[in-house]
């Protein structure tokens, strides 16, 4: 895999971060080490969407980046977003819907 879906997620990931500080979906709490080990769908038994934003996507995509691990060549978290927020956050829902489509291969390079 080239560098660039790497530096396009990199700043796709950034971005999203942003939207959440600005928008208040950013916790400086992090959850317990038994909510994180959840083993359902986005943890939805034991975290908020973007708890598992914050602290399961996020630090995952960026291990795989700083690692240069192969990405996923399918991803569809832009479905739960709307579902979780229907007509809200729709800044940073088009940041996760950015996110699907370069690890989706939907982004010109």
């Amino acid at each position: 895999m080239s560098e660039t879906p790497y530096l396009e997620l990199a700043q796709a990931l950034d971005q999203l971060e942003a939207r959440m500080i600005a928008e208040q979906l950013w916790s400086s709490q992090v959850p317990s080490a038994e909510a994180l080990q959840s083993t359902k769908p986005f943890c939805v038994d034991t975290l908020s969407f973007e708890q598992w934003l914050q602290f399961i996507m996020l630090p995952t995509f960026r291990v795989m980046i700083a690692q240069a691990l192969p990405l996923p060549t399918q991803c569809d978290i832009h479905s739960m977003a709307t579902e979780m927020w229907k007509d809200r956050h729709l800044e940073v829902q088009l940041c996760i819907q950015t996110i699907d489509k370069i690890i989706s291969g939907q982004v010109a390079s």
